[in-house]
């Protein structure tokens, strides 16, 4: 599987685990950064992770901060991503077969080594199931649709 990873400071330490758990895997793994322990912000990593997982260079991608819900944020404003934050391997699996979310977001600080190692595997082994699923996920892109429409301006009026 092709897995884009990012991280900001306070997922540095996990992030460079799960690189070696995915490449252990037989992954081919693209770290966004940062790559260092330097303060940063979690929005230079998380919006180009997110466009390359919504181009579909990549087939998942992984987003670690201390708690996780920043980088998801920023993930889902990205057209085309579905981010899941995931603290346990139930809701990894669900993640991906009844949402198909195709980014993953955890917080080092909430979650340790072992059960981080679980939630990645139980993500990327996953498959959306489709099926009643699809019925909603449209109905999810109808919404992102329309909200996109309405904060286009339809131009001058006159």
């Amino acid at each position: 599987m092709r897995v884009a990873i990012g991280s900001d400071h306070a997922g540095f330490e996990l992030k460079a685990i799960l690189i070696e758990e995915l490449k252990a895997w037989g992954d081919e793994v693209t770290d966004f950064g940062t790559h260092s322990l330097e303060s940063m912000d979690y929005p230079d990593i998380a919006e180009p992770l997110a466009q390359a997982v919504a181009a579909e260079d990549h087939d998942f991608g992984v987003l670690i901060c201390s708690n996780g819900v920043g980088p998801s944020i920023v993930a889902n404003k990205v057209h085309g991503v579905r981010c899941g934050l995931c603290h346990d391997t139930f809701s990894a699996r669900r993640a991906r077969e009844h949402t198909d979310c195709n980014v993953l977001a955890m917080g080092a600080w909430a979650i340790g080594r072992g059960a981080a190692v679980d939630v990645l595997r139980a993500f990327r082994d996953a498959e959306f199931e489709g099926g009643r699923h699809e019925r909603r996920i449209g109905k999810v892109n109808e919404i992102d649709d329309r909200m996109r429409r309405e904060a286009t301006p339809a131009g001058p009026t006159a």
